[in-house]
């Protein structure tokens, strides 16, 4: 299966994932960003915010493109994912301006590999957008079992990093989830509201009320 990953691909997820893990540590060091109020900045901090946000990013942004893919190879199509340079610096920019990231590093681009011309069917075209969003929300169940098992809210007040990892997983995959499904332009909420209404509404209440109750969560 990996193996289906070419060189090209792998280089634009790498560069992507950086990109994203910085956004999102830049906005735990300045949540509002460099114009607001930034606590005294302590390298080892820095790097506990790299981390962890490489690993809920990396996991989260990777998986959420690769079941694009490999659901679009399921079909009969060829996918790579492809970076927008641009996107990828707005995402970094805001990050550190205004303490908000835009995450939208670049998309999965699917080919017909058959030869015959033939069209993707609005089903199709809605499962293989419904698969990224739902896989996020199953990271999410994952970062839930992580979170509670390290001690939920006790052991967040504690520092607990497992605790610390747990929830920032389920918010950046709730985040990754949410703003996918919203249903304008190119984005998967559009196609997925194309072809089946309930199925929309089930991943974005899904989606959105993980993200807000992550958020309430101290």
């Amino acid at each position: 299966m990996l193996e289906r990953i070419t060189r090209r691909e792998e280089a634009d997820l790498f560069v992507a994932w950086m990109a994203i893990a910085i956004s999102f540590t830049i906005i735990k060091i300045a949540p509002y960003g460099i114009t607001g109020p930034v606590s005294r900045i302590d390298p080892v901090i820095v790097l506990l915010y790299f981390g962890i946000s490489l690993i809920t990013v990396g996991i989260g942004f990777i998986l959420h493109e690769m079941a694009h893919k490999f659901t679009a190879i399921r079909y009969g199509y060829w996918a790579e994912f492809r970076k927008d340079n641009i996107m990828l610096m707005i995402a970094v920019v805001m990050a550190a301006l205004v303490g908000f990231v835009f995450a939208a590093p670049g998309a999965t681009v699917i080919y017909s590999n058959t030869g015959d011309g033939r069209i993707m069917t609005r089903e199709q075209n809605g499962i293989i957008s419904a698969a990224g969003p739902a896989l996020n929300l199953f990271l999410c169940v994952l970062f839930a079992i992580v979170f509670f098992s390290a001690g939920g809210v006790v052991a967040l007040e504690t520092g607990s990093i497992l605790a610390i990892l747990g929830l920032a997983g389920i918010q950046i995959n709730s985040m990754i989830a949410a703003f996918n499904l919203i249903p304008i332009s190119v984005l998967d909420g559009r196609k997925v509201f194309a072809w089946n209404i309930p199925v929309f509404l089930v991943l974005a209440v899904a989606a959105f009320g993980t993200l807000y109750v992550s958020f309430t969560i101290h």
